[in-house]
């Protein structure tokens, strides 16, 4: 049993990645607090858990309301004495095409993508600084380093968190607080369903769950996976604009 991280606070963990990650670490024999605004799937969850070495406890939270989301978080790490590792995994896609940007779609996916995470993080930090003591983790994207048209606001709210993160790294050196910053690709969820294009290197969550959980458990600063999508999307952010407006017409 792995008792490194005992309180673990995982936010949209009702389905995709958060999920296999809830169910990962309670397998680890963490106590999970597993958050999402859909309380029902959260408590099918905890069932699910049930009989094994840890427990999901479910927490009803919408990470898009900041204030309430840091309170929450600040009262949950009061009250089990300290939480070991908080991983903020809320986000939500879409495309924002310009011809047809809607700011409700756009605000609603800042909201989340970018304050949901923030607030998130920003709830746990005092406290693990001060503890000397703690694991923060990001679920970024692969579109934090290269976009494409349409995906305009999910790729500048994933680039936000990755510098938010990098900066996090940087402070946090030497004071006993470890920094994550994930950057998955394609991967099968509820927020890829209903993409029209291929997805390259399409993985199965479980597959993405198991790599996240593991570069956690090792203490990586970056994960970036798959390693094929990952080395492209590194070269692509060199190429200049223009050179992708071509690329991108080519492929039209």
């Amino acid at each position: 049993m792995d008792t490194s991280y005992r309180q673990v606070l995982i936010t949209g963990a009702s389905s995709g990645i958060g999920r296999a990650l809830a169910l990962g670490f309670a397998a680890r024999g963490a106590t999970v607090h597993a958050a999402a605004r859909r309380k029902d799937p959260l408590l099918a969850l905890s069932e699910e858990a049930k009989g094994g070495p840890g427990v999901i406890e479910p927490l009803a939270l919408d990470v898009s309301h900041g204030e309430q989301t840091v309170a929450a978080i600040r009262a949950l790490d009061e009250r089990v004495g300290g939480l070991d590792l908080v991983i903020a995994n809320a986000g939500i896609g879409g495309a924002t095409p310009a011809k047809h940007m809607e700011w409700k779609t756009v605000k609603a996916m800042l909201e989340v993508n970018v304050l949901g995470a923030t607030a998130t993080l920003t709830a746990a930090l005092p406290a693990m600084i001060e503890r000397r003591r703690g694991h923060v983790v990001g679920v970024s994207s692969l579109s934090a380093f290269v976009t494409w048209p349409k995906m305009t606001t999910y790729s500048a709210s994933k680039a936000y968190l990755t510098h938010f993160l990098a900066g996090l790294t940087l402070e946090l050196k030497g004071k006993g607080v470890k920094v994550t910053t994930v950057h998955p690709g394609f991967v099968k969820s509820e927020m890829t369903a209903h993409n029209r294009f291929k997805m390259p290197f399409l993985l199965e969550t479980d597959d993405a769950a198991t790599r996240i959980l593991e570069g956690i458990v090792r203490g990586d600063e970056v994960l970036s996976f798959p390693w094929q999508m990952a080395a492209a999307s590194r070269a692509l952010q060199w190429v200049p604009t223009s050179a992708l407006g071509l690329l991108v017409g080519r492929r039209k």
